[in-house]
């Protein structure tokens, strides 16, 4: 009697996405768990790596969707990981899902399907990269990571692993934000020359004390590969304001709105070849990032991208596309500006330019887990938004203009600037390609 293998659900997947000719070349019997994407035996399990606001509001849309199941929850803060159990526990009505502090015990589940990252920027690279080479498919936040190198590193183990990819950058999956987009694509304004991009004022000033940690944190695991520092009681969204963690609004924002722009113009998986700015850096106290920035960016075909925070630019929040026809502004929240208002009237045609269609961001995500298709947000594109806001960070530091070449991704003849590509990780952390 023949002996068929019996494969997993994972297994199967790959298998399929493989497959020469969109055939299998030779035969398996398909357990019917697989077929049936509902059943319980075949719901996608999912592993939440950081549970504090954002993470909690991922995992939350995840405890919605049928399809998966919430089997972890892990946070350096004991007390975070107790709600999101908690909050796991009452949507099934048991208590069947683990806690863990340690995102590798997580990541080493073999009965993990996928993973929710939404851990402070500094720690981005290290879990996904550690999670793609496990195999594990993950819904990612953004920024990417903290320096361009690590955000690229990300993106390569991405591709190098097979695995799918999704960004937090949610704007893709709303639908006045692809409007704008298509319009643009496909020329209601003519050629376009110049698109600002605004993002958020702000950060904070002052120097808190130091202190001993709370019992329930484990402060010298939440620092990771960022240099040491005391406690000062800034490990939940303070953290964000201080350089060796995060770059402010500019980075926090640049998943979106910077995102959105190169939507607009087709350029998502390239940069500019040339950027300058200038940031209002604090001189005191421990929040270092600037709260005041203005960037600007030259691409290869001419066109022109201003980033700045929202108080310096006539349309504020949001993107705003200059053609030689017209303009085009949108943001969250607002309905669609522009002049001429008849290109609102304008119908995207059949054969025109249809972009990337997603009404649930996390939806996207679990089908394209099923389909081994390419999510509307995936690792390249994050990459490359992010990347026009960490050069403009680094052009802001260096008080000079930059060359750069956006296929090596690399500095022109300009050395300190390539050094600030990356950063030290502390011992005993590096990334794990």
């Amino acid at each position: 009697m023949r002996q068929f293998k019996k494969i997993s659900r994972r297994g199967f997947l790959q298998k399929v996405t493989g497959a020469a000719a969109g055939a299998l070349s030779f035969p398996y019997i398909i357990p019917s768990n697989v077929l049936g994407a509902n059943l319980p035996s075949n719901r996608l399990t999912l592993g939440c790596i950081g549970v504090g606001a954002q993470g909690t509001w991922n995992m939350k849309e995840f405890l919605a969707k049928d399809e998966a199941r919430v089997v972890a929850v892990c946070d350096v803060d004991k007390r975070r990981q107790m709600d999101a159990k908690r909050e796991v526990d009452l949507q099934y009505g048991n208590s069947d899902c683990k806690m863990y502090s340690d995102f590798r015990d997580v990541i080493a589940r073999n009965d993990i399907d996928m993973l929710s990252i939404a851990v402070p920027d500094h720690w981005h690279s290290i879990p996904a990269i550690m999670g793609a080479r496990a195999g594990k498919d993950i819904y990612g936040e953004k920024p990417m990571a903290r320096t361009i190198r690590e955000s690229r590193a990300i993106a390569d183990a991405v591709r190098r692993y097979g695995i799918i990819w999704q960004t937090g950058s949610w704007q893709r999956s709303v639908w006045h934000f692809r409007q704008a987009c298509e319009l643009v694509r496909n020329g209601r304004i003519g050629k376009v020359h110049t698109v600002e991009v605004g993002l958020p004022t702000g950060g904070t000033r002052g120097q808190e004390p130091v202190q001993q940690p709370p019992e329930w944190v484990d402060w010298n695991f939440w620092l990771g590969p960022a240099p040491w520092k005391p406690y000062r009681g800034v490990m939940h969204w303070h953290w964000r304001w201080m350089m060796d963690y995060s770059g402010g609004q500019l980075t926090d924002w640049a998943g979106h709105h910077i995102d959105t722009a190169h939507w607009g113009l087709g350029l998502e998986r390239t940069g500019p070849v040339e950027i300058e700015g200038r940031g209002n850096f604090p001189k005191d106290g421990m929040y270092n990032v600037p709260s005041e920035y203005k960037i600007t960016a030259r691409y290869a075909n001419g066109l022109i991208m201003i980033i700045a925070n929202d108080r310096q630019l006539p349309n504020g929040m949001g993107v705003c596309w200059y053609g030689d026809k017209g303009q085009l502004h949108v943001t969250r929240d607002q309905p669609i500006k522009a002049r001429p208002e008849s290109v609102l009237n304008e119908v995207i045609g059949p054969n025109e330019i249809q972009l990337y269609k997603s009404r649930d961001h996390q939806q996207n995500f679990l089908n394209c887990v099923r389909s081994r298709k390419e999510t509307i947000s995936p690792a390249e594109t994050a990459h490359r938004s992010i990347s026009v806001g960490l050069l403009g960070e680094i052009a802001m530091l260096t008080e000079r203009k930059l060359r750069w070449d956006p296929e090596k991704e690399v500095f022109i003849n300009d050395d300190e600037a390539n050094r600030l590509l990356s950063r030290p990780m502390r011992s005993p952390w590096h990334l794990y390609i």
